[in-house]
């Protein structure tokens, strides 16, 4: 609901504070005095288009600000807490306009981009007028309205979010097919890969092993040849590393007397003696038992080979094919049977299609018995307000093919036929501006228990209306502020006489400069903008009777 609207330097007005209140607002005033100002104001602090015509003249820069309370607004809650701008129940909208032209936007203090400025607006404020039915012309907005007073926006929003899913799929189904050939080359290629590298089947770590056993086969002569000449210096010659050894402990036998000093050396000497002839026994059954084994050499050669071709194949390292065939490995899997394949992709795609037709037939179902009876509903209040020869259709369509689409099976567009024998036909193409005011405003009066639009503007909706029909008006626009709240521009006085909150605009010159003013009238004032509605300038005492008469008739008013 907005609660405050301060302007400053807007058009005429140097500067403007006014409170609003829940209910029915009238503002009011002389031709000319500058009424459109409330509304463009708020028309600019929700998105709309702005020049720098719209700062008054002399001044730099126009500011606009409007407070909005979003308690009984969860959709701007989840908005403005999606986008880290939430302020509790409280949220302000701010416009500034300078003389050049450029404006800056801003929502709860932090400075946005202009579209994220329509979209909260358009959760806040619904503006009609007959230069503004943009909401209503629209069939998005038919099919909210429709939802709404069908209670069905949780079938819609279940509905939407099977279309995602379903569209998801689809698109996912679409690529594959529409690059099937190139992914059936590159099935076969990676199948072809995967078959080469599971003959191969090299595991991690045995090409190191191969190249180390390779090394020593192919060295087989030498390795025995230099053993061979190792037993012989340790053990088989005489002059031996152990015949050696064996003479200098037969040389420390011949001491004359014990030497202590010398015992550890014998001692060292004995044991090397021991671990010579030790090494030179096993050198011995080494050569005695080295075979070389050529074919041996052979077949690790050839693994070898095939190790290296197979990693100069892939442009990479050998020790890296291992990891290669795991990852190929699982790519291929993953085509053939995972969630990538079209026999998958088209199976889901079928249960994800019988989910949403599920849930879109309930909600054609609840929208088809709705229909009906909003017609209905509407060409009462139409007929009302002086318009009893229109007729009022909600219209169906089904989509082509029975296609899904993200809001159901069917469009909605309210067509209407503004002539006996003249068939229905969309909103746009039919009705006169001041046909559509009326139209919206029926429309709104019906929807209201159940609409989720807190604030309605209304400019001018009774132009080309008078008498009792305009008394209508005023009943229906009280009734519908009743609901939540209602700003609409009149010249009628019996529309003004029954609004909840009278606002008075008008206009003074000061050195040379016009200025707007905009107030709040108390009881009396009220009576004499009524009588002043009735009778013009000269008011009669009769006139301001009457006008009592209106005013008292109108707070009175049930709907």
């Amino acid at each position: 609901m907005l609660t405050q609207l301060t302007v400053s330097n807007y058009a005429i007005a140097e500067r403007v504070e006014l409170q609003f209140n829940k209910g029915m607002t009238a503002l009011t005033g002389e031709t000319g005095a500058g009424k459109s100002i409330v509304l463009d104001a708020l028309g600019l602090a929700m998105g709309g288009r702005a020049d720098a015509g719209a700062v008054r003249h002399g001044a730099n820069r126009a500011d606009i600000t409007a407070c909005f309370d979003i308690s009984n607004i969860p959709d701007a809650g989840l908005w403005l807490e999606s986008h880290d701008l939430d302020e509790k129940n409280e949220c302000i909208l701010r416009r500034t306009i300078n003389k050049d032209g450029r404006s800056k936007a801003f929502i709860n203090g932090q400075p946005c981009p202009l579209s994220q400025l329509k979209e909260l607006g358009g959760l806040l404020m619904d503006i009609h007028s007959q230069h503004q039915h943009q909401s209503l012309l629209r069939k998005d907005t038919h099919r909210k309205l429709l939802d709404e007073f069908a209670e069905a926006e949780h079938l819609a929003e279940q509905t939407k979010s099977a279309w995602k899913t379903w569209n998801l799929t689809r698109q996912k189904l679409e690529q594959r097919r529409q690059n099937a050939d190139e992914a059936e080359a590159k099935l076969q290629l990676l199948r072809y890969q995967v078959e080469e590298l599971d003959r191969l089947a090299l595991e991690q770590g045995e090409q190191e092993a191969l190249e180390q056993e390779q090394a020593q086969l192919s060295q087989a002569d030498s390795v025995l040849h230099y053993s061979h000449q190792a037993a012989l210096l340790c053990t088989e010659d005489e002059s031996s590393a152990a015949s050696a050894v064996r003479q200098a402990l037969q040389q420390l036998e011949q001491l004359p007397v014990e030497v202590p000093a010398l015992a550890d050396t014998i001692q060292m000497l004995n044991e090397a003696h021991i671990q010579i002839s030790e090494a030179g026994d096993s050198l011995r059954r080494f050569v005695d038992d080295y075979e070389a084994d050529p074919a041996r050499l052979a077949e690790v050669e050839e693994r070898l080979s095939a190790v290296y071709q197979m990693a100069r194949k892939h442009r990479i390292t050998p020790d890296e094919l291992p990891e290669l065939h795991q990852r190929l490995s699982a790519e291929l899997a993953e085509i053939e049977g995972g969630e990538g394949s079209l026999e998958r992709l088209e199976a889901e795609l079928a249960a994800q299609r019988a989910d949403f037709d599920a849930v879109a037939q309930q909600l054609s179902t609840k929208r088809k018995q709705a229909a009906a009876e909003l017609d209905q509903r509407i060409a009462q209040e139409l007929s009302q307000l002086s318009m009893p020869s229109v007729q009022f259709v909600t219209h169906l369509k089904s989509s082509n093919d029975n296609e899904p689409t993200a809001h159901g099976l069917e469009e909605a567009e309210f067509l209407v036929s503004a002539n006996p024998g003249q068939p229905a036909r969309p909103l746009a193409k039919v009705a006169s501006g001041g046909e559509l005011s009326r139209i919206s405003l029926a429309i709104q009066v019906v929807v209201a228990q159940t609409s989720t639009t807190p604030t309605l503007v209304f400019d001018e909706v009774d132009v080309g209306i008078g008498g009792g029909t305009a008394e209508v008006v005023g009943q229906l626009l009280r009734a519908l502020g009743s609901n939540g709240q209602v700003l609409c521009v009149t010249h009628l006085p019996q529309v003004a006489a029954q609004c909840h909150q009278h606002l008075f605009v008008s206009k003074f010159t000061e050195k040379d400069a016009t200025f707007s003013k905009i107030e709040p009238l108390n009881d009396q004032g009220r009576i004499d903008e009524v009588a002043r509605m009735l009778g013009g300038v000269d008011m009669t005492e009769q006139t301001i009777a009457h006008a009592r008469e209106m005013v008292v008739k109108g707070q009175a008013t049930h709907h």
